[in-house]
């Protein structure tokens, strides 16, 4: 089969469109990840989308990982990782036993709640700032286990991680760089998971062949977004492009949630 047949013209659109928004987040502006896990969704539709997501998001990680890898500070993501394990777990059966179940599509409005939820903890997080980040051993219980099972059911972590962070009294470069690798390793502990998910469940797999290989295809788009991100960085008026983002990603989500 040809490779443009694989697809429909809105699918390669919307997919190509993502994956330059993931390079373009992972070294720029992380705000724009928002958009990620809702366009995702409907180009290919919300169990493979996650599987399709994740592969793209591995490779913009490098690029965060090798640029601010001198700034990261990992003793904040050590203290973090019994609780992501036990909440990817937890995402893990999630993911198994949901699906497309009798009919229904329940896993779209599930990522459409969590994209709102996202939305809502990062506008929290600018009005709130360090009032709202998890000091208490806790704290940091939840934020583990909530981190690790939104980033499994939909690569959704990214605005849990944030609020986590930003209450750790890090300089700008070193929030990227342990940002980084959080998602660097988390992502690549993922990997197995949905193959064993696949495995598992063959008739709504997490990967097929078809997503395998648009994640090839989109490759170059994630390193030319991650480029352009570092490079956009200084020039880009910030309060404009998230707000932008932010309701983009708000439709997006209430779409998800009426499907």
């Amino acid at each position: 089969m040809p490779l443009l047949d694989l697809f429909t013209p809105e699918q390669w659109t919307l997919g190509l469109v993502t994956a330059l928004i993931v390079g373009f987040s992972k070294t720029g502006i992380p705000g724009a990840g928002v958009l990620v896990v809702p366009l995702m969704a409907y180009a290919f539709g919300p169990r493979l989308s996650i599987g399709t997501t994740v592969i793209l998001l591995i490779i913009g990680d490098v690029f965060a990982v090798y640029w601010y890898r001198q700034h990261a500070k990992l003793e904040h993501i050590w203290k973090l990782v019994p609780w992501v394990v036990l909440g990817m777990v937890l995402g893990g059966f999630a993911l198994y036993a949901l699906g497309e179940k009798h009919g229904k599509d329940i896993m779209s409005p599930i990522i459409g709640g969590m994209v709102l939820l996202m939305i809502a903890l990062s506008l929290l997080r600018k009005r709130l700032g360090d009032r709202l980040t998890p000091h208490s051993k806790v704290g940091v219980k939840l934020t583990g286990a909530a981190a690790g099972f939104s980033t499994t059911v939909a690569n959704a972590a990214g605005p849990v991680m944030a609020i986590y962070l930003q209450g750790t009294g890090l300089m700008k470069e070193q929030m990227i760089g342990t940002n980084g690798w959080y998602f660097f390793i988390f992502n690549v502990a993922k990997v197995p998971l949905y193959v064993a998910l696949t495995l598992l469940t063959p008739s709504d797999p997490v990967w097929n062949k078809q997503t395998l290989t648009f994640s090839l295809v989109a490759f170059p788009l994630v390193v030319l977004g991650a480029f352009l991100g570092r490079w956009c960085l200084p020039k880009i008026n910030q309060k404009a492009f998230d707000a932008l983002v932010l309701v983009l990603a708000a439709v997006a989500a209430v779409r998800l949630l009426l499907a």
